[in-house]
Formats: C-alpha cells, structure tokens, sequence
C-alpha cells in the first residue's frame, strides 16, 4: 500500500471516530498523520516506516505497520462494523461533517438519507440544539446536491420517492392511469431516478407540459412531448411518459423493462411475425394490437406474464417459456427468520418484543442471532450474558404453544478461517451463524480460503452475508463467490440473502450462482428493531430477481426442518 492510499483509510478513521462521539485528542493524530501523507510525494508505507516512523503517534504506527502487512487495520475493521450503514450514507452530503451527523443520530435517532431530509422538511432538525433553520436548509441544499449529480438512492428511499411523484402525476386533468416503472418497479437495489408512466384522454403533451410548470420544478426536458424530464428544487428527478390510453401498456413494458430485456422480447415477437413499438404490438399487417394488460401482451407472444423483478434480460423469457420460474418464492411463504440482534448485542429490542412482532406478521419461529465474544463493538455476548440469553430464551418459550425462539448467533470468522467460541459453547446453540467483520482487505485468494476453512466447522449453518458490501458506502470485498457456492452446496451451508436495505447480500445476480450450484439460501432481515423485520419484503423481491423459488430458501421450511438442517452435520460428526 502507498502513502496516498493510507492517508485515505486514516482520514476515514478519523470521520468514524468523530461519528462515535470520541474526545477530539483521539482522532487528532491521525487527523495529523493524514495530512502529513497527502501532502507526500506517494511511496509505499512500508518504506516509510522504516525511514521515518518517529513522525507518528504511536497508535498510527500500529494501524500504518498492519496496513502494510495486510491492507487492512483492526481499528477500521471496529469502526466500520460498529457505525450504523446509514450514517455512512450522510457523510456524502456536502457540508454535513462527522460531529453534526452524530448530533443528528443521537438527538433525532435518524440514521438515514430519507429520514434526515424528513426531518429538514418538517422542522425537526431546525429544532436541535445548535443547528437551526438555516442549517436544516443547507442540509436540504446538500441532500439535493446528491440528487442533481445523479447519485444513485437506495431502493426503499427511492420507491417512498416515486409513491410521492406518483399521487402528484395521478391527481392531474386528464389522467386515468399512472404506474411507477423503471429500475423501480424492476425492484433494482439502487436507482437513479423516478420513471412514471400515465395512461390520458385526450391531449396526453398538455399534461406532460402541465407537470413541468408545477411549484418546487426546477427545470425539464421534452416540454410538449409524450416524455418529459423534470427536475424538482430538491434535486428529485422524474422521466414522465404521457401516453393515449390504448398505447398505456406497451409503453409501461417499454419504460419498465431494461433494455436488455426489451430487445429479448422484441426478437421473440419478430419470430412470430410481430413487432414492438414505443407504443403499440402490432401484427404482421402492421395493425396494432388492442391489449388489456401486460398479461395480454406477453400472452400475444407466447409467454406468461412476466413479474417485473425479472426483466433484465438474463434469458428469462427462454426461463418462464420452459416452466423454469413458475414459482418464485413469495413473503408469504417465509415460517419464521434467523437474523435478529436483540438488545444483548447491538439491537434496540428485546427478545420478548421481537418474538411477539414476528409472531404478529405470521411466523413460527424467530432466531436471536446476537454477535459473539469477538464482536466487541457490537456488544458481542460474553459467556456470562449467553446463559442469561438462553434463560430468558427458555422462559420465552415456555409461554408459547405455537411458536419458537430459537437460540442462535452471528459467530465471527476469525481471519485464521476459524469461528468465534470453543466447540463446547458453539455446542449450545441452535444453529450458528458465522459473518466476516474484519479484515475486509484481504485478497480473494485469502478471503476465500478463509471462509472456505470456516464451513469445515460443522457448527456453521448459515454464511452471513457472504460479500460484505454496503451499498453506496463498501465495495463487496474480494471471493470467489462460486467456489463458496459449490462448497456450501456440498457440505449444507446455507448462504444468506441478507436483507437490510444497506447490505442486500447475496447480490441477486450471485443467487443465480448459489442456485446454480444447488446451494440452500436463508433469506435474513438482520433486524436490529422491530421494525428491522419488514426488511423481508426487500429480500423477497432480491430473492425473485435471482429466480429463487420457496424450495431453494430455508426459512420456508418448518422450525423442526430447519433445526434439523443446523444440525445435521454435527451429529454426523459426532
């Protein structure tokens, strides 16, 4: 590693250790050190040690001697893991520094981009002490810098952007029709902007026209066409199609579809002797069509209506033409969930409230998968609180007839490949889950063989989100992601879907990997609230994107099932 790119992991030190509150003598001098190396002229950080290390504090030292050895710190690893993903997603906004997010974090409890520009609007923020209007308003300026520079949004806040745009479009003269469409009805896990269709009844131009000359519109593109780009003071930005009612569906496919997906459905309709428009299917005469829904239209061409999650173009027309995704799985199959963190690590929760939620949306079970010993950031249970976890567990049950906590963990894979607790604790558990939280910079060929070594352990059931990524803030780390998957497949681990909004790890378009090699996928909400437990319905559609079906997923299978698959190879080892 170079000095430049130390210099970078220790001003991110810095901003984590200012986000958690430290005193200011903490961070200074790797706030020093930082500078010292920017300034440099780049050379590698071992060369550096060994000519001048008596420039630094000796806490830098040690960071600088591990990311020279390794390409990652202990430090950063800890600061990473123990920062809610949210709070990274703040610091992209200009102007809005470590200490301000904190203060925002800990007075509002506010840990995301939608929340916090809520909190702008509705005079929350203004009313925290030191902060004020003017500074609640240079917030909403930085949220819609990120807007305007087309930076992409996470789904949820995305979608909760388009239902907004869509109440708006749908109130407007003329219109009897309006759907979102776009990457976010594909349900794509980040998106850039809010694409609309509205199906008129006369002079569909006037409307798209009307739109662009509404309060809070910037500026717009396509004024007095059927498609219209506007951009809102907030930065917000919506693609508005205004169409005749009879071209309405064949232009929701056309704006909902990718283009990948819309040229594998066009070749097909070729084949049959049709063609697709922007507008109309029309037959080999020429003659469009009349077509009541996208049913009617995937119909005409020979093929079941296909969910909007799937259209992307990765041979899914040739999939659901062959009965290949007939059954994709569905929220309502899911009997229970495994990822939860109660409030004997970092969960906001208790045991008891969590068990009566997941019962009120209709589980069976519930798994207390709280961080181990190693976790120490997170509040990682010590053996003394284990046993008064699993106390309080049993009295829970006790009180039950029809459903279960069931006694689980998030285990740490230690970098040695091994997975935190002797044997005779692992022993205690209903099943293990194991996660990498820590040194994230290792190579593929370490990383791999590091987790590879952890799934010889027949403790572990579940691969915690396999990548490691948070989206828009860290780059998945470096695996191999196939050779997880056919190990798994061999050995009964079961990969996770994670499901946080942050995280969505298993990529979906490694699901077809892990389904592929016939591997079993555990669909998580890594809740660490109560309402953590409708991040589900994320991963329900994450799952259908990567063709899953209730087969391929554990936690559609009975309590006694999935127990069983936790403990299968134990006993075999036993």
């Amino acid at each position: 590693m170079d000095s430049r790119a130390a210099a970078h992991l220790l001003h991110e030190i810095v901003a984590l250790l200012e986000l958690q509150g430290e005193d200011p003598a903490v961070p200074a001098p790797f706030a020093d050190a930082a500078r010292s190396l920017a300034a440099d002229e780049a050379r590698p950080v071992g060369e550096l040690l060994k000519r001048d290390k008596r420039r630094f504090a000796p806490e830098v030292v040690e960071v600088l001697e591990e990311l020279n050895a390794t390409g990652d710190a202990a430090l950063l690893d800890r600061l990473r893991e123990s920062t809610p993903e949210g709070l990274f997603e703040m610091l992209r906004i200009p102007g809005l520094g470590p200490s301000r997010i904190r203060r925002i974090h800990e007075g509002l409890g506010i840990d995301t981009l939608q929340e916090l520009d809520e909190a702008a609007r509705d005079g929350r923020l203004a009313k925290l002490p030191r902060f004020g209007a003017r500074t609640a308003e240079q917030v909403q300026r930085g949220i819609a810098w990120l807007k305007e520079s087309g930076a992409q949004i996470l789904l949820p806040h995305g979608r909760a952007e388009a239902e907004r745009l869509l109440a708006v479009v749908r109130r407007q003269p003329g219109v009897v029709r309006a759907e979102i469409a776009g990457a976010i009805r594909r349900h794509c896990e980040t998106v850039r902007e809010v694409e609309i269709v509205a199906a008129c009844v006369r002079d569909p131009e006037s409307v798209g026209a009307a739109l662009t000359r509404a309060p809070g519109v910037r500026d717009s593109v396509g004024s007095g066409t059927r498609t219209v780009a506007i951009r809102f003071d907030d930065g917000l930005r919506l693609v508005l199609h205004c169409v005749p009612t009879e071209a309405f569906v064949v232009t929701w496919f056309h704006a909902t579809g990718s283009e990948a997906h819309v040229r594998e459905v066009a070749a097909r309709a070729t084949l049959r002797g049709c063609s697709i428009d922007r507008e109309q299917l029309r037959d080999a005469t020429g003659t469009a069509v009349p077509l009541g829904d996208e049913a009617a239209l995937y119909a005409a061409l020979g093929l079941p209506w296909l969910p909007p999650e799937l259209r992307e173009g990765m041979g899914e027309s040739e999939a659901i033409a062959t009965s290949r995704l007939a059954s994709l799985v569905t929220l309502p199959e899911i009997r229970g969930v495994l990822h939860c963190h109660s409030q004997y690590s970092d969960g906001g929760a208790t045991i008891a409230e969590l068990a009566a939620a997941a019962r009120a949306r209709g589980w069976r079970y519930l798994g207390i998968s709280d961080h181990s010993q190693s976790a120490f950031y997170s509040g990682g249970l010590t053996l003394d609180s284990l046993q008064r976890q699993h106390d309080e567990i049993d009295a829970i049950n006790a009180s039950f007839t029809d459903f279960r906590v069931l006694k689980g963990v998030e285990a740490d894979i230690l970098p040695c490949g091994r997975i935190d607790y002797p044997v005779e604790v692992l022993d205690r558990f209903d099943y293990v889950m194991a996660s990498v939280h820590s040194r994230l910079g290792m190579n593929a060929t370490q990383m791999t063989d590091r987790v590879l070594k952890a799934m010889d352990d027949p403790h572990m059931a579940i691969l915690g989100h396999p990548t490691g990524r948070l989206l828009l803030t860290r780059e998945p780390y470096a695996i191999d992601m196939a050779a997880i998957s056919q190990k798994a497949a061999s050995v009964g681990v079961a990969l996770e879907l994670n499901a946080d909004p942050h995280r969505l790890d298993l990529d979906w378009r490694l699901c077809h990997t892990a389904r592929e090699a016939g591997a079993t996928i555990v669909i998580g909400p890594d809740a660490h609230s109560v309402d953590g437990l409708d991040n589900m319905a994320l991963g329900i559609g994450m799952a259908r994107k990567g063709w899953l079906t209730a087969g391929d997923v554990l936690n559609t299978r009975s309590v006694d099932d999935v127990v069983a698959f936790a403990q299968r190879r134990r006993l075999a080892a036993r």
